[in-house]
This record gives C-alpha cells, structure tokens and sequence, in this order.
C-alpha cells in the first residue's frame, strides 16, 4: 500500500469510500457540498488516498490546518481494509505533510451513544493513536451524535 495526495481522477474512487460509510454519516454521495469540499481538499492538495497493492483505492483523507490547530477534516477505509493499518498510514502522512511545529490535532467523530461508534471503530481508532475524547460537537447529518477528539503535538 503507499499513501500519496489525491489526485482529481481519485475523486470517483473516493465517492465509492463515501458511499460504504453513509449510514453512518448521512449523506454524502449525491451531496452538492459534499463534492465540493472534496474537489476544494484534492485541488488544494490537502486530501490523501491510500492505494493497496493491485491499484485500488482502499482509504482516503481531508485535511485543513489554522496553526496551532489542525483538522482531520475526514477519513474513510474500505470495509475490506479496516484494521490492516490503512487508517494509521493515512494519519501518520497527513502529520509529516500537513503539520509544522507545537499544536492539537482535532477530529470530530461519532459521539459515545452513536450506533457507530463501536461498530465503525473510530473511537477506539484515535484513542490508540493518542487523541483523547473531548467536547461535543454539533450532531452529525444525520441526527447523530459527535464529539470532538483531539491529540496534543509536541512538534512538527
């Protein structure tokens, strides 16, 4: 797997992550604005994709940064992908890329009452990763539940 910027003809294999989490997260595939912070992160050059072995996209990420404070904007992996590390490469790069200096490190994800915070992961994610569970956050898109998690960075 190598983890690399998106590029604009990543933006289909992205939408195709999108679609595997709208459950979770409302939606996002048929979503104006949705495809519209996607085209603005790959243009920008603040959006990574993993991509496995045989060439398809198995993970992807959004990221936005206003130092000291640096957003992890959105990640996806693949269903078939979880748990093979696709979501620690994604992060570990977007902190090499993205982050220079002292700072936190946020990210807003599913809130502890949430159906997908056990099942998708993503609590136990970031709490391995050294993020602690923070404020709440303005429910999600779908009427779900969000808390904010964010992780101090000695330095960039």
């Amino acid at each position: 797997m190598i983890v690399r910027p998106a590029l604009s003809s990543d933006v289909p294999g992205l939408l195709s992550l999108a679609a595997e989490v709208e459950h979770w997260f409302g939606p996002m595939v048929d979503e104006p604005g949705f495809h519209q912070a996607l085209d603005e992160h790959v243009r920008e050059e603040r959006a990574l994709v993993a991509v496995a072995d045989g060439g398809s996209l198995v993970g992807g990420l959004l990221f936005g940064s206003a130092p000291p404070v640096h957003h992890v904007h959105w990640v996806v992996v693949s269903e078939r992908a979880r748990g093979t590390g696709v979501g620690r490469a994604l992060m570990a790069e977007a902190v090499q890329r993205y982050v220079r200096g002292p700072g936190t490190l946020e990210v807003v994800t599913f809130g502890a009452d949430h159906p997908g915070a056990v099942t998708s992961g993503a609590r136990a994610f970031y709490t391995s990763l050294g993020f602690s569970p923070a404020e709440q956050a303005p429910a999600g898109p779908e009427g779900g539940s969000r808390q904010v998690y964010r992780k101090v960075l000695a330095g960039g």
